[in-house]
């Protein structure tokens, strides 16, 4: 073959696997640790400076109806896998080892995936890997050394330790850094579910008192006082993200994600909207479980727009297939919210579930479907959350208007659509448990 020709023919073959990896969004997803809708100011809270979120909220959409589980294990478990917690969730700190996950998913179209933060879901050294990702930098992986100031983690296989006033959020931050960087001519994911604002409410490097010799807060709680200061250090973490992707001009082909992981912790009271908002971590009301969402992803995504859909953690790994062009595994619950990142008005869908049992027992779980106003429980309580926020007053049937009682019939049906989803080997209590029930 003419010298000319094959050169010719092999710059089209590599323009077009260039172009081939161009067209495919890059993902970048934050999720915050113990981290409530009412910590951002952009959607109405006061106690808090929160302006690289309120940046990304103006840049992008904002959504006031995003609903994680009440803790973190089964919201990542749900998040990960796309799949509603009553038909794959085993147990607290574990993700069933026969899951697959958006990286698994990725990895097949050819994204490089990385997972920093906090892990939480066992496995060891392998399990990151085994779930899907080619690199990690964890904290809680196979142990749990302080979480902030010289602690320790677990880098690609290996203990990496600190003692000269390292702060774990910024070590993972800059390993998060760092992958961006050496993959930015490839599609890449970077999930990064945060170490921050988790307890033990502690001082930060930006905090007056900070000191680089402590050893981490003597108790498991911490002091709440330092909740803000540890809200703004977060916020700076995420604008470093975001500078990053902007150095390496790779901000209008990446979409970033932010969302927190369950309700805010319990010693946090806030305020939004002129009220009090007490941190509820682990209820079932909108305390426990209604998080921020934001997203960017500028040129894609229209400036400033708020969107009153209605979003469950299991509809991000849909979102991730459609962007990326790969299959949908047939068994998922998550619906895709590209067309709304697009813009679309087209309703994304009409109602959530949440299946909710902390350590896995089906007899102890409880269950709800809800609207963006309206909340059914498994117990038959019936709420108007738009004017009972903490769900003190449930509607009785004769109190319903010919509308409610038609959301009723939906949301029932929903309820109905998931009630005995649970695998029978999921679940079940040992003789010693059931012994303690008893």
């Amino acid at each position: 073959m003419n010298p000319l020709l094959f050169l010719s023919i092999l710059g089209l073959v590599l323009a077009s696997v260039l172009n081939l990896h161009a067209a495919k969004p890059n993902i970048v997803l934050i999720m915050a640790d113990d981290f409530g809708y009412e910590c951002v100011s952009a959607n109405g809270g006061t106690s808090y400076k929160t302006p690289v979120l309120d940046r990304m909220a103006a840049q992008g959409m904002r959504f006031e109806h995003c609903y994680s589980q009440p803790i973190c294990t089964p919201s990542r478990v749900k998040l990960m896998t796309g799949i509603v917690n009553i038909r794959n969730y085993v147990k607290f700190g574990l993700l069933d080892p026969q899951a697959t996950t958006f990286a698994h998913i990725l990895k097949k179209e050819d994204y490089a995936t990385c997972v920093v933060g906090k892990w939480q879901l066992l496995g060891d050294f392998e399990g990151p890997n085994h779930f899907g990702f080619d690199e990690y930098a964890l904290w809680q992986l196979n142990r749990r050394p302080s979480r902030y100031p010289n602690g320790g983690l677990e880098i690609n296989g290996k203990h990496v330790d600190y003692d000269k006033g390292e702060y774990l959020p910024d070590i993972v931050s800059d390993y998060a850094c760092d992958f961006i960087e050496r993959h930015k001519k490839e599609p890449f994911l970077l999930y990064y579910p945060m170490i921050l604002t988790h307890c033990p409410f502690e001082p930060t490097p930006d905090s007056e008192d900070w000191d680089p010799k402590s050893p981490g807060s003597k108790t498991y709680k911490g002091d709440a006082k330092y909740f803000g200061d540890m809200v703004t250090y977060m916020d700076k973490i995420i604008g470093k993200l975001l500078q990053k992707l902007d150095d390496e001009g790779l901000s209008n082909n990446t979409l970033v994600i932010f969302i927190g992981d369950n309700g805010t912790d319990t010693p946090v009271v806030s305020t939004m909207g002129g009220r009090e908002v007490a941190g509820a971590k682990g209820k079932m009301h909108d305390g426990g479980n209604r998080v921020p969402f934001i997203a960017h992803w500028p040129g894609t995504i229209p400036k400033g727009k708020v969107s009153r859909e209605i979003v469950d953690f299991s509809d991000f790994l849909p979102t991730f297939c459609e962007m990326s062009g790969a299959t949908l595994p047939d068994d998922i619950d998550g619906k895709s919210l590209l067309q709304t990142l697009k813009g679309s008005e087209e309703k994304h869908r009409d109602w959530i579930y949440m299946w909710y049992s902390r350590d896995g027992k089906n007899k102890v779980a409880k269950q709800f479907t809800r609207n963006q106003r309206y909340k059914l429980y498994g117990s038959g309580k019936f709420y108007d959350i738009e004017n009972d926020v903490l769900e003190k007053n449930p509607l009785a049937a004769n109190e319903r208007t010919a509308n409610q009682e038609k959301v009723h019939a939906m949301l029932q049906g929903a309820l109905d659509r998931y009630r005995h989803q649970r695998p029978s080997h999921l679940g079940l209590e040992t003789p010693k448990e059931k012994k303690k029930q008893n």
